[in-house]
């Protein structure tokens, strides 16, 4: 997956390709799919949700441009994997999930794993965790029309979200970058997700 996928298309930060190869991607994935889990796609991982094409975590991970030391709140937990990357490489990871059957699988499988920085809520992440702001990182794993403002509101100084955004059908990554009032916008690469359901998200 590593030497296939993700470095022929230009991942280079040695830490999220690490991450990629030490994280057991198949133990997040219904038993029925763990036979294709390090394909080149997205799969079905139950009620109408999919764990994320490998080369999409990593792209999403690398724009985190994570050092080591963040506080990192994740929207849409899904299986469980991306909070997994994440837990490698940062201090601290709060991941919200709307479904709770999905939020106590993947919950479950994290314990399991020993992914012990790693908190799974259950909520509409449309709103983010308020209590537990500010992050120096947030990762957006559902596509909204745009970022969410309780998101901003709950980025720190200094501070990077990375989300797809665009129409249900078809998004782009967007890389904030926030300094003090100003929001820097890099527009990356093409990318579909399921919708993001909430209240400042897509109505189900």
């Amino acid at each position: 997956m590593v030497t296939e996928q993700l470095i022929p298309r230009g991942i280079r930060d040695e830490r999220v390709l690490n991450a990629m190869r030490a994280v057991p991607r198949h133990l997040f994935m219904p038993a029925s799919s763990r036979s294709s889990a390090y394909d080149d796609m997205a799969l079905p991982i139950g009620e109408g949700q999919t764990i994320s094409q490998p080369y999409m975590v990593a792209a999403m991970t690398e724009l985190l441009m994570l050092a080591g030391n963040e506080r990192v709140l994740e929207i849409g937990t899904g299986s469980g994997y991306q909070a997994a990357v994440l837990s490698m490489l940062s201090r601290e990871v709060m991941t919200v999930e709307r479904i709770p059957e999905l939020a106590e699988r993947a919950g479950r499988v994290l314990a399991d794993l020993g992914y012990a920085n790693v908190t799974v809520l259950t909520a509409d992440g449309t709103l983010g965790a308020p209590s537990l702001a500010p992050f120096d990182r947030i990762l957006v794993t559902a596509a909204a029309p745009d970022v969410p403002q309780p998101l901003i509101d709950q980025l720190a100084e200094k501070g990077i979200l990375v989300a797809p955004v665009g129409s249900r059908i078809s998004q782009q990554l967007v890389q904030i970058i926030r300094r003090g009032n100003d929001l820097h916008k890099n527009y990356k690469t093409h990318c579909i997700f399921v919708p993001l359901i909430g209240r400042h998200g897509w109505s189900s």
